[in-house]
């Protein structure tokens, strides 16, 4: 695929991945606020074989040098062959597409590999390279005769940068907890209805009846709680997505590199393992992602992966806990619906227009059903 030059600044893609990007250079654009979209965990994906071939991601960083050498902006960009691992769902789009007689595949993707996570999608170092950045992914698109680029997950400050550029917007919601200051998770319970109190209190005390919960990060994650975790993300991706997304070996490679930034939660029953939910820490939230457990036991799912992440936020004075795609089940817990973005290039004129039609009658939908769940939180109403 070709580099393109917008403006007189050269937008490159970088064909060995974002592996061969200096990792100093791109954690200078990309931040560290959100982990999802740093050097350490992108290279991890690479390098672990959960994305490259046989995978249908092609790693394609896109990249702007600034005059200094240094690098100005990036893009984690790839090449995708499917839609799977990418939580906004366009289907139907690459349906209507072949169907017409095109081809909907490859298309670019600019996200975080198999991750429903809101950060950005432009790592701006010079802010003033957005414009080219998103101009040199629409060239990269049309000099390959691609269908498509798509940004999904872009955070809300970056969707005004896609919106003036042309790209379609999509809106959709998740269920986030908000930490307001509260000093302990009784706290938090005293905002809640009474109803909605009694019942976590007792969901809680169900689902940890004769177990141990350990909370794991740092040097304490070991190969052993490695190899018990992957037993549980198997089960899980098997039954979700019929084969998991990442290696085993990317547990591992996360736990050397990020370590600090992992938060393994597990349950045991007399001294066996039957339950865990992987959680990383960002600067201001708790970033839940995957869990997976070997015993059906009532509420656990719920105490592992809402309840003890809201007792770490608290601990740790996050402002969120942002538990993943999907789960009106969140809602009874005290996640409330918060809305998440994506932004769509479509080359073709009029695939274009009816994609635009399509999402001015979903986004409307999508509102209504978001104000309908907003009334429906468990928190005490004015």
């Amino acid at each position: 695929m070709n580099d393109s030059t917008q403006d007189a600044v050269t937008v490159r893609v970088e064909p060995g991945g974002v592996c061969a990007v200096i990792p100093e250079q791109w954690d200078a654009c990309a931040g560290r606020d959100n982990p999802f979209v740093s050097h350490a965990f992108l290279s991890i994906m690479e390098e672990s074989g959960s994305v490259g071939p046989g995978t249908g991601w092609q790693s394609l960083p896109m990249l702007i040098d600034g005059p200094n050498g240094m690098l100005a902006a990036a893009a984690p960009c790839y090449g995708k062959t499917h839609s799977q691992g990418e939580y906004v769902f366009d289907h139907q789009w690459a349906d209507a597409w072949q169907r017409a007689g095109g081809s909907y595949y490859p298309k670019i993707q600019i996200a975080s590999p198999f991750s429903p996570v809101p950060g950005p999608r432009l790592l701006l170092r010079d802010p003033t390279m957005a414009p080219a950045l998103i101009g040199g992914i629409e060239m990269l698109v049309g000099n390959n005769d691609l269908s498509s680029a798509h940004a999904t997950f872009v955070e809300e400050s970056q969707v005004a940068l896609f919106e003036a550029a042309g790209w379609l917007i999509r809106e959709d919601s998740q269920f986030h907890f908000t930490n307001r200051g509260y000093a302990s998770f009784d706290e938090f319970l005293v905002e809640l209805s009474s109803s909605k109190r009694k019942n976590i209190r007792k969901e809680r005390a169900k689902a940890v009846e004769g177990l141990e919960i350990f909370h794991l990060t740092g040097s304490d994650l070991t190969e052993k709680h490695w190899d018990i975790f992957w037993r549980f993300y198997q089960d899980t991706g098997a039954r979700k997505w019929g084969t998991p997304y990442l290696t085993r070996v990317a547990f591992s490679m996360l736990g050397e590199r990020m370590g600090d930034k992992m938060l393994l939660i597990l349950a045991y029953r007399a001294g066996k393992p039957i339950a865990g939910a992987l959680n990383l820490i960002g600067s201001d939230a708790l970033f839940g992602r995957y869990w997976g457990c070997i015993e059906d036991i009532p509420f656990l799912h719920f105490e592992l992966c809402y309840y003890q992440a809201i007792d770490v936020a608290i601990a740790l004075r996050l402002k969120r806990v942002e538990a993943g795609a999907q789960g009106g089940h969140k809602l009874a817990r005290g996640y409330a619906p918060q809305p998440t973005w994506s932004a769509h290039y479509i080359a073709d004129p009029g695939f274009r227009r009816a994609v635009a039609g399509f999402l001015t009658q979903e986004r409307a939908a999508v509102v209504l059903d978001r104000e309908f769940l907003e009334e429906r939180t468990p928190f005490k109403k004015a």
